[in-house]
């Protein structure tokens, strides 16, 4: 198992299809040229999921978007929700360091500046998301 997903929680990792009673008996077989199979190709590697898994969920997706493409969008959302919590800690000890002093942490401009770029982040994913 790669650095990479090891890193990531259980439920955003690749993991194979659920089996079903009886097997998967029917088979397609789909004829590609070089480039269209180039695509299909990189396609798969980005979504982390084998050439058929990708045209099964592509064809049988309802919303054109597949399941490794929702999935990828809540790793990217739930990221930037990390991220702004890991912030929100800063700006919490920042407020009570300054109700005890009465003075504003010079940092507090560089933190808030990032407050604004994560709610950004947010909104672009939510934005991408919409569009879909």
């Amino acid at each position: 198992m790669s650095d990479e997903t090891a890193d990531r929680p259980r439920r955003f990792r690749r993991e194979r299809r659920a089996n079903v009673d009886g097997g998967r008996q029917a088979r397609h077989v789909v004829k590609v040229t070089p480039e269209e199979e180039s695509a299909l190709l990189a396609k798969a590697q980005h979504a982390r999921v084998s050439v058929p898994r990708l045209l099964v969920e592509s064809a049988l997706a309802e919303h054109s978007e597949t399941a490794s493409e929702r999935r990828e969008f809540a790793e990217q959302l739930f990221g930037a929700f990390r991220l702004l919590s890991a912030i929100s800690i800063n700006v919490n000890q920042m407020a009570k360091a300054t109700n005890a002093t009465g003075d504003l942490p010079e940092s507090l401009g560089v933190t808030l500046g990032e407050v604004r770029r994560v709610a950004m982040r947010i909104d672009g994913i939510l934005q991408e998301f919409d569009a879909r």
